[in-house]
């Protein structure tokens, strides 16, 4: 209930109320037009301010007659109202049909708040958790609330750890968030399929090409990963590598933000990055990092097999990583920041191993 203490506004919303009381106006909604005590006697029960009956004129339903309102006590007709019948009244502002649960909004109502959507890579419930895990599909992370280790929900944490997925542990109130009915336990499957390192070097070796691979060290952010493969994939890469910890893997954002590139080169997520990298040098493989300490990359020789490492956005490559790489290579910078973001980055050294292709 709102108060005003001067006129009521112009525009007035259907079925609201106004009383002139103790020179107050008062909106009520929902009720109908009335005289209230200390009302103008000048007007009639049931009467309107004239610019709402001007907008808002009385209507019958066709072939229905206006019928006057009896006295209860006599039966004799009342006087007259410019206020139909209630039987004969068209409803201003109509009911709206009854809406299904399924119609229903899933959360708030009309234009207020509404709950966020499911992400589709979502998947919700111990069995079908346990099914996905069984039938090897990619699983980014599995979200577990703080005390409900039991039962079925033990083995499936036990059986995604022996895959190496990420398990992480979180109040209920986060999965609550996320999804409804989530029996403790969440998954965020991989939006498109990984591949095997191996698949990268078999791909080379059937074109007639020495292998060239972008390994991303720590990169959490999707978009500069759908950046990169968008790139790797217009250099002619083979393939692109992610770590499975501490990095972001082939999200929806990822896979969206390389622009159907997702489609035309193989990504891989390794468990060991260190170990990784060692095969990759029995292969045949030169390890360029990228590195602000590094040798200007115009200096370079990339010719032969080359993979290229890249560092996360703000700590780079770890100290690990940077030990097993061949070289280090870096981008000159002349101005007051002093950092590249990683996916410009990874374009510029791409493009300059290519043209030892």
């Amino acid at each position: 209930m709102a108060y005003y203490n001067k006129l009521p506004p112009k525009s007035l919303t259907r079925g609201d109320h106004l009383r002139k009381d103790a020179k107050e106006w008062v909106k009520d909604e929902g009720s109908e037009y009335r005289r209230g005590r200390g009302a103008d006697p000048s007007r009639t029960e049931g009467s309107r301010p004239s610019a709402f009956r001007d907008r808002h004129p009385a209507r019958t339903p066709e072939g229905a007659s206006a019928r006057p309102v009896r006295d209860s006590a006599s039966g004799r007709p009342a006087r007259e109202s410019s206020r139909p019948h209630p039987a004969d009244r068209t409803r201003l502002s109509p009911r709206p049909e009854h809406t299904s649960a399924s119609q229903a909004e899933p959360y708030g109502h009309g234009d207020g708040p509404s709950r966020p959507s499911e992400p589709e890579n979502l998947i919700v419930g111990r069995n079908p958790i346990r099914e996905a895990l069984r039938s090897g599909r990619d699983i980014e992370k599995l979200l577990v609330a703080k005390g409900d280790l039991n039962g079925t929900a033990r083995e499936i944490v036990a059986e995604a750890r022996e895959q190496h997925i990420p398990v992480q542990t979180v109040e209920r109130s986060r999965l609550d968030e996320i999804c409804r009915n989530h029996q403790g336990m969440l998954a965020f499957a991989s939006a498109y399929r990984y591949y095997e390192v191996e698949d990268m070097l078999e791909d080379a070796a059937r074109r007639g090409e020495k292998p060239f691979l972008v390994i991303l060290d720590g990169v959490t952010d999707p978009q500069n990963l759908g950046a990169i493969i968008r790139t790797a994939a217009c250099v002619g890469a083979h393939g692109v590598i992610v770590p499975q910890r501490r990095a972001v893997g082939l999200t929806p954002s990822a896979v969206k933000a390389s622009a159907g590139a997702i489609e035309k080169i193989k990504v891989a997520r390794v468990t060991n990055l260190a170990r990784t990298l060692d095969m990759l040098k029995e292969k045949g493989l030169w390890l360029y990092a990228a590195d602000m300490n590094g040798v200007h990359y115009r200096k370079v020789d990339f010719s032969g097999a080359v993979g290229l490492v890249i560092g996360s956005e703000g700590d780079g490559i770890s100290r690990l990583t940077l030990e097993k790489c061949d070289y280090r290579v870096s981008l000159p910078m002349t101005g007051a920041i002093d950092s590249l973001n990683a996916s410009v980055a990874a374009g510029i050294l791409m493009y300059a191993v290519r043209d030892f292709r």
